[in-house]
């Protein structure tokens, strides 16, 4: 008897799913609850599990649009199981042929050359054959410069006479020189989910951005001096985002408007912070949660970013996980942006971005000295956030992240102690 496998309902609103990928073909036995693929909703990826033990037949391909409760496959749970390859057994040590007893060949010794990208042990490993390997550590060539035409990826020795041959051009992954290759590419349904909210944020709300910079000593100073004893004490690293969500939770709750968002004609207030963080993945930009910022410890807030950044890289965020937040931070420095305006992720009224953190000079003590620097945009919604808002919301942050005691307590010590 074959059992249907269907497209599962995965949220109230989500109709279609994309088919990323088989992770079991046509005519393999499966066993029950064994992942068979995976599926991608507007929201989230997501996988789908064999309901019974059987031989799997799909009925879709990889990329393919589906409907909720559409069949990708079914399982035969009548057949038999294939037995073990013979062999499979362990051998017993006195029937152990003789061509295993001899020693196991050095896997050093036949494995292709490996070069390093500017001779560099951080670099990205490159196969290239010996010969290439040569050329290459004679002549200075930078592999990464150097298209591949070998079997696997491999670079050889024709490749690297190319390179040199015309130095300064690269074809691109997979073409030549002076190609004029298009390529058509289908859209997932996240970028498609991407494109229309972005346009949506864009087209519906009073967008505002408002900037100021930020000297990032301080935190550097303390990560710099207790780095290494928060990881033995809490088994995670101290980041820079730790900081920058409870500034925001503070804020935020000085600020409430900026934790709101308009819900019809009334304007929905949040107690608590529920902080969306942005994560690039392969797939596009995913914004999961992190609940109740205000209630987390610094060593919490660490582990939830490496929870969410994990589980987005390896595609196992749930619509859950994305749903919820009250603000949002995106942080564009880890690739290199020194400031941009971000767009805010709607429902929500504002969302702060942080930066590329560059050495300036600036004033300080009527003295011109070099800090570390970063700049900070809050994009926000003018409908709900007033200038004074906005503006108060962003130098609260900077206060808060060049005085991090202030975290602790939210109010200057001195000034506390004086009851000002």
């Amino acid at each position: 008897m074959a059992i249907d496998i269907k497209v599962p309902t995965v949220g109230e609103s989500i109709s279609e799913v994309t088919l990323l990928k088989w992770v079991k073909n046509t005519g393999e036995y499966v066993e029950r609850d064994e992942v068979i693929a995976e599926l991608e909703s507007e929201k989230a990826t997501f996988e789908v599990n064999a309901e019974k033990a059987g031989v799997l037949t799909t009925n879709a391909a990889e990329g393919d649009t589906l409907n909720i409760g559409d069949t990708i496959a079914s399982i035969d749970d009548t057949a038999p199981k294939p037995e073990a390859a013979p062999g499979a057994e362990e051998t017993p040590a006195d029937k152990v042929p003789e061509e295993a007893k001899k020693p196991a060949p050095d896997p050093e010794k036949e494995k292709p050359a490996v070069v390093s990208g500017n001779g560099s042990a951080g670099a990205a490993a490159i196969k290239a054959t010996p010969v290439a390997s040569a050329i290459i550590a004679d002549k200075g060539v930078n592999p990464k410069d150097v298209t591949p035409s070998g079997y696997s990826g491999k670079i050889v020795k024709e490749d690297v006479l190319a390179a040199l041959a015309s130095p300064g051009r690269k074809a691109f992954a997979g073409g030549e020189l002076y190609s004029r290759n298009e390529r058509a590419q289908k859209m997932t349904s996240l970028r498609k989910t991407i494109s229309r909210r972005l346009v949506e944020a864009k087209n519906t709300t009073a967008m505002l951005t408002t900037f100021n910079e930020v000297n990032m000593k301080p935190i550097m100073d303390i990560r710099a001096k207790y780095k290494d004893k928060f990881k033995e004490a809490h088994g995670v690293g101290l980041g820079f985002m730790s900081f920058f969500a409870k500034a925001c939770a503070i804020a935020l709750a000085e600020w409430p408007s900026v934790n709101a968002y308009i819900d019809g004609d009334q304007i929905l207030f949040h107690d608590y912070a529920d902080i969306s963080i942005a994560v690039s993945t392969p797939r596009g930009l995913t914004v999961p949660v992190i609940r109740n910022v205000e209630s987390l410890s610094m060593a919490g807030v660490e582990k939830a970013v490496l929870d969410v950044a994990k589980k987005a890289r390896d595609s196992k965020l749930t619509a859950e996980d994305l749903t919820g937040g009250t603000f949002t931070i995106t942080n564009g420095g880890v690739f290199g942006s020194l400031i941009s305006t971000p767009i805010i992720n709607l429902p929500q009224s504002a969302i702060l971005g942080m930066h590329n953190i560059v050495e300036r000079p600036i004033a300080e003590n009527g003295q011109v000295v070099i800090r570390p620097m970063m700049y900070i945009a809050l994009s926000y919604d003018h409908r709900i956030v007033d200038g004074r808002e906005s503006v108060s919301f962003l130098v609260r942050v900077k206060e808060l992240l060049e005085n991090p005691t202030l975290l602790l307590i939210q109010q200057d010590p001195i000034k506390t102690l004086l009851e000002l």
